[in-house]
């Protein structure tokens, strides 16, 4: 079964992967999941460029913009789910890696886009 919470999450998800395809990126895998963590999106950008993507999504602006609210916790877990991917897929392993998040605030028709989000250290 799946939540009203989850249900929304998808959509965002669906949502998010169209807008990218528009913006130019390639579509490789959804919800890339490992004991580490879990990728919502992994993209291609440019033929030698990997881009893990967040997607959050808020209701309402109350609590904050959706794309502030990917902590360095969270950002640790997506490192960590990234590297499994690139153990798992070494042909992925020469290009060049980014983390983008992409926000959906409440009926905003507008995305919050960031790229290169946060760094690996």
């Amino acid at each position: 079964m799946t939540s009203p919470t989850q249900a929304r999450g998808f959509q965002a998800e669906d949502w998010a992967a169209r807008f990218l395809q528009q913006q130019g990126l390639s579509l490789m895998q959804r919800n890339y999941r490992c004991r580490l963590g879990e990728i919502d999106l992994i993209m291609q950008d440019q033929p030698d460029e990997l881009v893990f993507v967040e997607v959050r999504y808020r209701k309402q602006a109350q609590h904050g913009d959706a794309s502030e609210s990917v902590t360095p916790t969270k950002q640790r877990r997506l490192i960590l789910a990234a590297e499994h991917f690139l153990l798992k897929n070494p042909q992925y392993t020469d290009r060049y890696t980014r983390f983008d998040v992409l926000g959906l605030n409440g009926q905003s028709a507008k995305p919050d886009w960031i790229k290169n989000a946060f760094c690996v250290e």
